[in-house]
């Protein structure tokens, strides 16, 4: 018997948590078909020796609503291992939306995460008014990977209350409309809903986001619409009181963020109070994977101020790195920069270094302060020699988030949290946290030891996808859909973080390669070969069912 595709000789790790054994794979219509000792051929054979087969990696919190527009493969999260991601977070979606509330809904994606707002509004077709339509849209632009989506509160509380929603309570009324909304989006496909009660996320006028200060009642009593929707409800900025309200009262499965700093013990105390406030709830809470929060350098952004640096601010990367070759304005640009030396900030930034794989777990005394101890050079000159160094592509990384990678491991023992919140498609010229798949295998698997592979795996894979929602993907059964990462669990790391210009009208954004991923495949089809998207867009937009 003949196959589509047999993944041959591979440590199969399935998703469930249990540990790798040797076997091969089938693929026959998209469908895993055999597991095991395969007979038969595949009209296409890949040879999986050592190397980890295992599902797709899901990712929970990204931000390619609109990015998906104008880059179907949806970089960089295809190029490390992603095949399923959930769109619509933290209360931001484009639907629904009246034709004449579009430019407000792209102004506020752009304010909170960093999306510019002219590439949403000419890369996106606009051909929708409810979250069905937009669902359809994508429909139609053939993604490479899957996708699913939350309809968001800014966007439902606009389309009912208008002006009034970024201040005002709901009336009883305007919240029974918003129930419905939310009701009509899910039976056209969302997997929930979205919100965001964090204050510093702006309008552009200023404002905080419509939903940020709504009564609770109003958000429970849409959890109740989800809830019997069998859906999730995620929120970012919610007080532990209203993710456990939304939980006890709502009946719906609840995600949500959750950190942890520097102090010692955070880690373990952030665990345990986890644990005990979730309890037997349908919650989840995730977390970045490293420290994180801002990254610059002379390719992106120049941290210095006065009026030589605001003339190198306005040059392309050659420009930047000629003026800073030039000795005389090299002297002017470190007179004005001295001011930075007591930046209270050094003690949380970290250069990445040039190799090939970024630097990233450097310990606490290896920051910039302790680097400018050992040099004895100011901050702007061990910017600026750092930049000749690296022909300005040297990176700092300045970890506002998770300093502390211990206390960051130390939270990670909880089963109540999952490694996530790579925030794909936002802060795009500010973060570069899309590779985090890439990171836990090479790091806190491979590295630190600290999840084994099976357990690794499985908080990547079947984990997310039941908090989705999802009993199609996920594990490696026989019936279940071919979403499959074959990697060197050995030789598998990210590449060194870049700026590009492949954003609607030239505007630049962070991407992140992979080395190491020998194959993704999306429903049955070969999406990433030897690290390489193949041009395959198999990828389907998957619609809540209940």
């Amino acid at each position: 018997m003949d196959h589509d595709i047999v993944i041959r000789g591979g440590a199969i790790v399935d998703g469930s948590g249990a540990e790798a054994f040797t076997g091969d794979v089938a693929i026959d219509g998209g469908l895993i078909s055999a597991i095991g000792k395969v007979e038969g051929r595949g009209r296409r054979e890949i040879d999986a020796t050592g190397h980890i087969v295992s599902p797709g990696f899901v990712d929970l919190h990204t931000h390619l609503d609109a990015q998906i527009g104008w880059d179907p493969d949806l970089t960089p999260v295809s190029w490390h291992g992603v095949t399923t991601a959930l769109m619509g977070n933290c209360g931001l979606t484009f639907a629904p939306c009246k034709p004449e509330d579009r430019d407000l809904l792209a102004g506020m994606m752009e304010t909170v995460e960093d999306i510019p707002k002219q590439a949403i509004l000419s890369g996106l077709p606009w051909t929708w008014t409810d979250y069905g339509g937009y669902l359809d849209a994508l429909d139609k632009i053939q993604p490479g990977i899957n996708v699913g989506g939350l309809v968001g509160h800014c966007a439902v509380r606009y389309s009912v209350m208008g002006e009034r929603s970024f201040a005002d309570q709901a009336t009883p009324d305007e919240v029974e409309q918003m129930a419905d909304l939310v009701a009509k989006a899910m039976d056209r496909g969302a997997l929930g809903f979205s919100t965001n009660r964090y204050e510093p996320h702006k309008a552009p006028d200023g404002r905080s986001i419509p939903g940020t200060f709504a009564d609770v009642s109003e958000l429970i009593a849409i959890a109740k619409v989800v809830g019997q929707r069998d859906g999730l409800m995620q929120a970012v900025g919610a007080s532990p009181d209203v993710l456990v309200a939304l939980s006890d009262e709502g009946h719906s499965r609840v995600l949500f963020s959750w950190g942890v700093g520097a102090k010692k013990g955070d880690g373990a105390a952030g665990a345990k109070y986890l644990e005990s406030m979730i309890g037997d709830r349908d919650m989840t809470a995730i977390t970045q994977v490293r420290g994180t929060g801002f990254m610059f350098g002379l390719q992106s952004t120049l941290p210095f101020r006065g009026e030589t640096w605001d003339q190198v601010r306005k040059l392309g990367l050659a420009g930047r790195l000629a003026a800073i070759c030039d000795d005389q304005t090299a002297a002017k640009l470190i007179s004005e920069g001295q001011s930075r030396d007591d930046w209270e900030a050094l003690k949380v930034i970290f250069y990445l270094g040039t190799a090939e794989r970024p630097d990233y777990t450097a310990e606490l005394g290896e920051n910039v302060q302790g680097l400018m101890a050992q040099t004895g050079e100011s901050f702007v000159e061990m910017f600026l020699r750092t930049a000749r160094e690296s022909q300005g592509r040297g990176l700092f990384n300045w970890r506002m988030f998770c300093q502390d990678l211990g206390e960051l491991g130390d939270l990670f023992t909880s089963q109540k949290i999952f490694p996530s919140l790579g925030d794909a498609g936002a802060h795009v010229s500010q973060i570069m946290d899309a590779d985090w798949t890439t990171f836990v295998l090479s790091y806190w698997i491979r590295d630190r030891k600290l999840y084994s592979l099976g357990e690794g795996i499985r908080r990547m894979t079947s984990g997310p996808a039941r908090i989705m929602g999802l009993t199609d993907r996920g594990l490696l059964e026989v019936g279940k859909r071919a979403d499959i990462n074959v990697f060197d669990l050995d030789q598998v790391t990210q590449l060194q973080p870049e700026i590009v210009h492949d954003f609607p009208g030239g505007a630049p954004r962070y991407i992140q390669r992979a080395r190491g991923y020998r194959a993704t495949l999306v429903n049955g089809v070969i999406n990433i070969e030897n690290d390489q998207l193949t041009g395959a867009r198999a990828g389907k937009v998957l619609r809540h069912l209940h």
